[in-house]
C-alpha cells in the first residue's frame, strides 16, 4: 500500500559543494532508522555518492534519491551536487521536490554556489528553509552567516535556532521554536531537553516573539488572537508557520552539526510537521497552460525528471506521480511520441539499492526500469487522458568544444557514446554541424566536459580529444565586379564548351535593378546557413540559352557553400548572368557549372570580398568586487560594453562580443570572480572582420589548403 499523498513529504538537499549535504543525508537515514550505521565521504562509503566516480572524487555528482519514514510521513530526500557544471541535477530535482533544505557552511557563510542556486529556488517559487552546517568547526561564525543570509535572501529568513557553544565541543542548541535546548550526548543522536540558560533567555524570546509575529501575519484571524492574546497557541502556530513557508513568506533557518549527528532530528520532524504535502503546493503547471492538482482521485499521470543507464539493467527513470495511483503492471502513454510505456516493476530508492512495492500515489517519487521511448522530461497518462507536466527548462550551455576521435573508425562508437550520455543528461548538447564540418558538444563548463570525456573513456572504452571549434564565419562582398570564364574540354568525341558573363554585387532589400541590363528572370534563394543570392537572369538574343540557367546557378551555390576567401559559407550576393557563348554539340549543364563557379570566383575576388564573424551579446552578472577584472578581460576581447546596471545582488555587465574570443570563457570568468559570477550568451548579428584578422584566417585557409 502507498503511502497517502498529505504524508508525502519531498525534499531537496541544496547548497555549494563542501556544506555537507552528504553527511547530512547520511545523518538523516540513520536517525529514522533506515540504516545502521553511518558511512562517510572520506571512505566514499555513503548511500548517497554511491557511484564509483563520486567516490573517487569525493564529491557529488549526481542526484541521488532516498526516503526514509519519520512519524507518520515518508520523507523523500534527494541529495545535490554543489558544483554549478552540473546544475542540471539541481534544476531536474527541484522540478520535482516540494521543499527545498538549503544548507550553509558555518565556516564559509552564503557561497557562491547558494547564490547561483537561488535563483533557480525563485524560479520554481520552491517553499525553503535553511540549515548552517558544521557548527561544530573551530572556525564556525554562526550569527555571521546568519547575517549574510538575510542580507542576500532577504528578512523572511528567520532564525529558529542557535548553536550554544558553537565551535570545538559544540553540543547544545537552543530552539527558539519550541523554547527549549537540546543538550546532545557526545556521540549525538537523541538529545536531552533543558532549559534554556538565563543568559540566552532574551535572545531566544525576541528570536520567538519574531516567529510569531510572522506566522501572526499568515491571517487575519491569527493576527486577531495574536493582537488580543499577544501569543499563539502551538496548534495556531502551525497553522501560521506552514502558510507561511508554502507561501514562500518564511525561510526557516535552523542549525546542525551533520558529523556529530547534533540536530538533524529535529530537522526532520520540523519537515514532517510543518513544511508542505505535494497536495498542499499549486497545481502542477500543464503544457496547455491549465493546472493539475496533486490527488489521488482521477486517472495516474507520471513525469520523467531524471533517466541514466545502468550496466546490465538499461535505462532507470526517476519519476513523480503527479495525479492517481501508479500500480506496478499499469500501462502508460507517452504524451510526446504517444506509445505505450508498461511499468512491468515499481521501486523505492535509497542509493543504489531499490525495494520494489505495489503501488504509488500522488505525490510520490519512484524508480522503474526498461522503458522503451520514455525519457527525461516526458509525461505518461493513463489510456484516454491526454496531459502533458511542463517541461523543465534546462540552462543554456556555457562552454563549447568539438570532438576528435583517434581515428575515423571509432567516430561511429563515439556517437552511440555521445547520444546515450545526452539522453540522461539535457543539459549536454551534441551538435553534428555541417557547415564547420565538426562535431561539437556543448556543456556547462569545464568540469562537466571533464566527466564526459572520463564516462566515454572508462565506460564505453573510446578515447576522444576536445578541440577549439571552427568559427562560423561568412564571405561576401562590398562592391560591383564583372568577370567572365571560358570553360573548353577536348578529349576525342563530344567535347565541353561554355562561357559565362556575370556581374555580382552586395545585394540588400530594395535594391535597383543592375543598371544598362535587362533583367529577364528573377530568382531569390533563402540561403540555408543565412543570408540570400538573388540570380538575375539578363541574357538578350539567345546568346545562352535559358535550360542552362539551372546548371550556372548550381555552379554560383556551390562556391558559395565554400567560399574563396576561407572556405565560409558566401551571404547577401547578386548575381547577374548578362552575356556567354554556348555551343550546339559541346554544351552542357556540367560545363555551365563549372563555367559559373569559376567566373563567380575570380569577380568575388575583384570584389573587395570581405569577411564577417559571428558576433554575441552576453550578460554578464557579477559580485562587486569582480567586476573592473571582468571589464579589463573584455577589453582584451575586442568586446564592446553595451551597459552596465545593478541586478539584485548582483552588477550586471552588457557587452558584445565575437565569438572567436569567447572560447572557454566560463572557465577565464570563474577564475577571474572566484566562482562569484555568471553569464548567458546569445547570437546578435554578423560583422567584418578587422582587415588585419581577415587577412591572418586567408592565409591559414591557404596553408590548410595546401596541406590537404
Amino acid at each position: 500500500m502507498g503511502y497517502d499523498t498529505k504524508n508525502i513529504r519531498n525534499v531537496v538537499l541544496l547548497g555549494h559543494s563542501g556544506c555537507g549535504k552528504t553527511t547530512f543525508t547520511e545523518t538523516m537515514l540513520f536517525e529514522a532508522g533506515a540504516i545502521s550505521r553511518r558511512g562517510t565521504v572520506e571512505e566514499g562509503n555513503t548511500i548517497s555518492d554511491f557511484n564509483s566516480l563520486e567516490q573517487e572524487r569525493g564529491n557529488s555528482i549526481f542526484s541521488t534519491l532516498m526516503h526514509v519514514t519519520w512519524k507518520d510521513s515518508k520523507i523523500n530526500i534527494i541529495d545535490t551536487p554543489g558544483f554549478d557544471d552540473f546544475v542540471g541535477e539541481v534544476v531536474s530535482s527541484l522540478k520535482v521536490a516540494d521543499t527545498a533544505v538549503m544548507l550553509l557552511n558555518a565556516k564559509n557563510g552564503v557561497e557562491v554556489g547558494t547564490e547561483l542556486i537561488w535563483d533557480y529556488i525563485e524560479q520554481f517559487q520552491t517553499p525553503t528553509m535553511f540549515v548552517v552546517n558544521q557548527v561544530d568547526h573551530e572556525k564556525a561564525d554562526f550569527d555571521a552567516t546568519l547575517e549574510q543570509a538575510i542580507n542576500r535572501f532577504g528578512h523572511k529568513v528567520l532564525a529558529f535556532q542557535y548553536p550554544y557553544n558553537p565551535g570545538n565541543g559544540f553540543n547544545s542548541i537552543i530552539d527558539a521554536l519550541r523554547m527549549v535546548m537540546y543538550e546532545f550526548p557526545a556521540d549525538g543522536g537523541k538529545p536531552v531537553k533543558k532549559d534554556i540558560p538565563a543568559a540566552e533567555k532574551d535572545r531566544a524570546m525576541a528570536m520567538h516573539n519574531a516567529i510569531v509575529e510572522a506566522a501572526a501575519e499568515e491571517s487575519e484571524g491569527l493576527m486577531e488572537k495574536f493582537f488580543e492574546e499577544g501569543t499563539l497557541s502551538e496548534e495556531d502556530l502551525t497553522d501560521g508557520l506552514r502558510i507561511g513557508i508554502s507561501k514562500q513568506d518564511i525561510f526557516p533557518l535552523f542549525c546542525c552539526s551533520s558529523t556529530q549527528n547534533m540536530g538533524s532530528g529535529r530537522i526532520m520532524g520540523f519537515i514532517n510537521d510543518i513544511c508542505p504535502a505535494p497536495s498542499e503546493r499549486p497545481p502542477k503547471l500543464l503544457e496547455d497552460g491549465n493546472r493539475l492538482p496533486c490527488k489521488v482521485e482521477g486517472p495516474a499521470t507520471v513525469f520523467i525528471y531524471k533517466t541514466i543507464s545502468e550496466a546490465r539493467v538499461g535505462n532507470v527513470s526517476y519519476f513523480k506521480v503527479y495525479s492517481g495511483v501508479l500500480k506496478s503492471g499499469d500501462e502508460l502513454i507517452n504524451a510526446s511520441n504517444k506509445g505505450s510505456e508498461r511499468f512491468s516493476s515499481i521501486f523505492l530508492a535509497n542509493g543504489k539499492n531499490r525495494d520494489q512495492v505495489d503501488e504509488l500515489r500522488a505525490g510520490d517519487l519512484g524508480v522503474t526500469v526498461k522503458l522503451k521511448n520514455t525519457h527525461t522530461n516526458q509525461t505518461l497518462n493513463t489510456k484516454g487522458t491526454d496531459r502533458e507536466i511542463a517541461k523543465i527548462k534546462f540552462p543554456e550551455p556555457r562552454l563549447h568544444v568539438a570532438v576528435e576521435p583517434p581515428s575515423k573508425n571509432d567516430m561511429e562508437k563515439l556517437m552511440r557514446a555521445l547520444h546515450a550520455i545526452e539522453e540522461e543528461d539535457p543539459t549536454l548538447v551534441i551538435e553534428q554541424s555541417a557547415t564547420l564540418k565538426q562535431t561539437l558538444l556543448h556543456a556547462q563548463g569545464q568540469l562537466h566536459l571533464d566527466l564526459i570525456k572520463y564516462r566515454i573513456e572508462q565506460v564505453y572504452g573510446v578515447t576522444m580529444d576536445f578541440i577549439k571549434p571552427r568559427i562560423p564565419y561568412r564571405e561576401t562582398i562590398t562592391r560591383e565586379a564583372n568577370e567572365q570564364y571560358r570553360h573548353k574540354k577536348q578529349t576525342g568525341g563530344a567535347g565541353q564548351f561554355a562561357e559565362v558573363h556575370m556581374r555580382i554585387e552586395p545585394y540588400f532589400e530594395g535594391m535597383a535593378n543592375p543598371s544598362g541590363l535587362t533583367v529577364k528572370n528573377t530568382e531569390i534563394d533563402e540561403l540555408p546557413w543565412g543570408g540570400k543570392l538573388v540570380f538575375l537572369w539578363c541574357i538578350v538574343g539567345g546568346s545562352i540559352d535559358a535550360k542552362f540557367s539551372n546548371a550556372i546557378k548550381k555552379g554560383i551555390l556551390q562556391k558559395m557553400e565554400e567560399g574563396p576567401l576561407t572556405g565560409s559559407n558566401c551571404q547577401d550576393i547578386r548575381v547577374s548572368v548578362y552575356d556567354g557563348k554556348m555551343h550546339p554539340v559541346d554544351s552542357n549543364d556540367m560545363a555551365f557549372m563549372l563555367a559559373s563557379t569559376q567566373a563567380f570566383k575570380a569577380a568575388f575576388q575583384k570584389s573587395n570580398p570581405q569577411l564577417l564573424e559571428p558576433i554575441y551579446e552576453i550578460d554578464i552578472l557579477c559580485s562587486d568586487e569582480a567586476m573592473g577584472d571582468i571589464m579589463g578581460d573584455l577589453q582584451t576581447r575586442r568586446a564592446i560594453i553595451l551597459g552596465m546596471d545593478s541586478e539584485g545582488h548582483y552588477q550586471k555587465i552588457i557587452a558584445k562580443v565575437p565569438l572567436a574570443e569567447l572560447y572557454q570563457y566560463s572557465s577565464t570568468l570563474r577564475s577571474l570572480s572566484q566562482g562569484r559570477a555568471k553569464f548567458t550568451q546569445k547570437f546578435l548579428e554578423y560583422s567584418p572582420v578587422p582587415g588585419d584578422i581577415q587577412q591572418k584566417l586567408i592565409e591559414a585557409h591557404k596553408v590548410e589548403e595546401e596541406e590537404d
